[in-house]
């Protein structure tokens, strides 16, 4: 059996599920070697504000290593934030076939990639950075040239979908290196819990005091500039939606200001950051999931998979990454152009029309997301190393 060492920055709640899928269903054996131990035990994350730890079991039914990272500074806010200068020999005693990375532009990472003898185990790269929001200038120019020549020292690589797919081509990865591994959350247990999800959620809006007859427009994630909660706040109160609320699920530095421009309007409520085991009702709560962002930096949004394997219809902005790939617009949702309030406008008022649209959207949406499994993305994995070998 194959051995492949998987080298990320920290336990990730996405990827743990795949990591444990991996280790039951794959013909080939893993080992994550992590640089970084956040998310393990109760950290401040910078994004939402506030000190919290994961919920759901990151470190099981897996291989794995933790690299000491002597970073000052550890993280993945700064290309200094992980030092680990025992990668590769830790890797090495791994012996493994092949190397998968799943990040590239810190420290450790450079000195792997220039160190390592590819010879002996070729590298995989798996990323998920798109060109939706292209740069522009000189040092966009320089930028390119330098990525092209650091995905050239990959045999492969993985992409997640159609805009992270242009971006590899775009920096010269000939189409027949690149293998599908779509970005995936845990459906089964998002889809396991849909009935318990629906009951658990019916008693927290009553909670929250919306009322029973109104349809919810959902926001959850963090209430940060790139997310443009403020967007769909104005856009919500220039809709004028009879017997409609917004909920405002999260935390995070625009808390304030948002709160601030929602005072008076009694149709307008906001809940605090829920941990993963409270997701699914977090979900069922809305009748629709939106997520305007904008910025380079949105790379996918998994609360897109999520909220659909709930059987949630979704808005989504341009320059969210999977928006090509799990929005279908009029047949599970919309897409607008980002920043356009007035844009989203029109796509709360279509969203909202009727109750029999939203159902059916939502039914093809949990249609949709079956395709986007960790099923597919070892499957792609797998695809990559039989060209390797």
């Amino acid at each position: 059996m194959k051995k492949i060492a998987i080298i990320t920055s920290h336990p990730i709640q996405y990827y743990a599920p795949w990591f444990s899928y991996i280790t039951s269903n794959a013909d080939f054996s893993i080992r994550v070697f992590y640089l970084w131990d956040f998310g393990i035990t109760e950290c401040v994350d910078a994004g939402f504000q506030k000190a919290f730890q994961w919920d759901i079991p990151l470190l099981t039914g897996y291989d794995y290593e933790f690299i000491p990272n002597v970073s000052p500074d550890a993280g993945i806010h700064n290309f200094w934030g992980l030092q680990n200068p025992t990668l590769v020999s830790q890797v090495k005693a791994y012996e493994p076939d092949a190397v998968l990375l799943m990040i590239y532009n810190y420290a450790s990472i450079y000195r792997f990639i220039l160190t390592w003898d590819a010879r002996q185990a070729p590298l995989l790269f798996r990323g998920d950075s798109h060109r939706l929001l292209p740069p522009t200038g000189w040092k966009a120019w320089i930028r390119q040239k330098f990525i092209s020549e650091v995905y050239r020292r990959f045999g492969a690589c993985l992409y997640v979908g159609k805009a992270n797919y242009d971006y590899f081509t775009y920096h010269h990865v000939p189409s027949d290196r690149l293998f599908f591994s779509p970005h995936a959350v845990d459906n089964h247990r998002f889809l396991a819990s849909l009935t318990t999800a629906k009951q658990q959620a019916t008693t927290w809006k009553k909670e929250l005091d919306i009322p029973d007859n109104h349809k919810v427009i959902l926001f959850a994630g963090k209430f940060e500039d790139k997310k443009r909660p403020l967007d769909l706040l104005q856009a919500f109160l220039r809709a004028e939606l009879n017997q409609t609320s917004l909920l405002f699920v999260g935390a995070g530095p625009l808390e304030k200001e948002l709160k601030l421009q929602a005072a008076g309007f009694s149709n307008i409520y906001f809940a605090p950051f829920q941990n993963q085991t409270m997701m699914p009702r977090t979900y069922a709560a809305g009748d629709i999931l939106v997520l305007p962002s904008y910025s380079a930096h949105e790379t996918w949004g998994l609360a897109i998979n999520e909220a659909m394997c709930l059987s949630r219809p979704v808005i989504v902005s341009n320059l969210v990454g999977c928006a090509q790939d799990l929005v279908h617009p009029g047949k599970n949702g919309l897409t607008f152009p980002a920043g356009n309030v007035s844009a989203l406008v029109d796509c709360l008022q279509i969203g909202l029309a009727n109750s029999e649209q939203l159902n059916s959207w939502g039914e093809k949406s949990r249609e949709i997301i079956s395709h986007y499994s960790y099923a597919q993305a070892t499957n792609g994995l797998r695809k990559a190393l039989n060209y390797l070998a």
